[in-house]
């Protein structure tokens, strides 16, 4: 996915104290924010509190954003870096309360407004949750978000080659789950 829309106005305005600003970056960003948190957090409820903390972190880091790269990929990957430590206090919170329930119940997703319309299946979407946590992120992004392997390497602060092998690994757990076939994007069996 390229930039289509021209963030630098926002950005400058928004560093500049305009709220009016801020909101419009906001407005423009947060559907994609959304579902990458929504795809990557297990528990659903808390959702929005790590969506609100990825936009307070993008307001106290937009002096350090780099305005020769694409801001899309950026804001991800700055997103990506909160829910890793929302999973991290998470996990520690879950350790110390010696996590009560082994066995959750089943997610019950909710797309309304078409905010996922590439993925048009429930079941694929239940088997992609029960990836591993570093397989589900490249296909995420990979798949969900339409970044290329070398923005998804970029984002993650990985080599291409990992993505590969991860963009591989998921594809042949899928497939071996449920055989998925090409009810994926249209790209299951096309690995690139």
């Amino acid at each position: 996915m390229k930039d289509k829309i021209d963030y630098a106005d926002l950005i400058q305005l928004t560093i500049s104290g305009n709220k009016e600003a801020y909101g419009e970056l906001y407005d423009k960003t947060i559907q994609e924010v959304y579902k990458t948190a929504h795809f990557l957090i297990e528990d659903k409820t808390d959702v929005d509190d790590v969506v609100q903390e990825i936009y307070i972190q993008l307001y106290e880091s937009l002096r350090k954003y780099d305005s020769e790269k694409p801001f899309r990929p950026w804001l991800i990957g700055l997103a990506i870096k909160q829910i890793h430590s929302y999973r991290r206090k998470r996990w520690m919170r879950l350790r110390i309360v010696k996590k009560a329930e082994e066995q959750r119940k089943p997610v019950q997703i909710d797309f309304s407004n078409d905010i996922v319309s590439k993925i048009s299946n429930q079941k694929l979407i239940e088997l992609i949750h029960k990836l591993p946590y570093k397989l589900k992120q490249v296909i995420i992004l990979r798949y969900l978000h339409d970044y290329s392997q070398e923005e998804v390497a970029h984002i993650l602060h990985i080599p291409i080659g990992t993505v590969k092998s991860r963009i591989h690994a998921a594809l042949k757990k899928l497939r071996q789950k449920e055989q998925v076939e090409d009810i994926f994007l249209g790209e299951v069996g096309n690995v690139k």
